[in-house]
């Protein structure tokens, strides 16, 4: 964003709290480039806010994690017992003419659910041909650092899991690529944790 307003020569400058009055765009009088100070000022800032988001993302998860092993739900209290629920359904399906049997038997879309990618698996699938909701699903999972490696830990619904599943076949081999060990055991890691999620309770 610094640069597109040094291009405009637009100004920024903060006016309020702890940076009030700094002017983000400070140019060197002589050369006209941005002062080196500057751009590393800024570059700090954004680097401890990603990692301050990063943090938050991971602790947000695991406290979830750690209250589900507990038998703890998440979201708001239902108000209306489940029992009174269903009997309220029935009476109000009752009362509507077209209303057929079939229709109280439909599933509920399937929840979003968060899964850890291998990074292999990630770095794989942003090179490829990708649908929209796959595409917003790869790009807005967090990167969690596992020594030299990363996951990216992602939430979707199942079906948008096993599409980006589907997609990395090619890690096991054939259609001209040769199978890298490394690849073949990420994608399948990747496949038990799909396979878990889908499976009945």
């Amino acid at each position: 964003m610094l640069d597109v307003l040094h291009r405009e020569q637009v100004a920024l400058r903060i006016h309020d709290g702890a940076f009030s009055a700094m002017d983000l765009t400070a140019c060197h009088p002589r050369t006209g480039e941005r002062l080196s100070t500057m751009k590393l000022m800024v570059q700090t800032l954004a680097a401890a806010g990603e990692l301050q988001r990063d943090l938050q993302r991971e602790l947000t998860y695991d406290g979830l994690r750690a209250a589900e092993a507990k038998g703890s739900k998440g979201g708001r209290r239902p108000t209306v017992a489940a029992a009174k629920t269903e009997t309220i359904r029935t009476a109000v399906a009752d009362l509507l003419p077209e209303h057929t049997a079939d229709e109280r038997d439909v599933l509920a879309p399937k929840q979003p659910v968060t899964l850890d990618m291998p990074g292999k698996v990630a770095d794989f699938l942003r090179s490829a041909d990708l649908e929209p909701a796959e595409r917003a699903a790869l790009d807005q999972g967090a990167t969690v650092r596992r020594g030299r490696g990363y996951t990216l830990r992602m939430t979707a619904v199942p079906a948008v899991h096993r599409q980006l599943l589907d997609r990395c076949q090619p890690l096991d081999g054939g259609q001209g690529l040769p199978a890298v060990p490394a690849q073949r055991k990420a994608r399948r890691e990747y496949e038990n944790r799909v396979n878990a999620h889908e499976a009945p309770a």
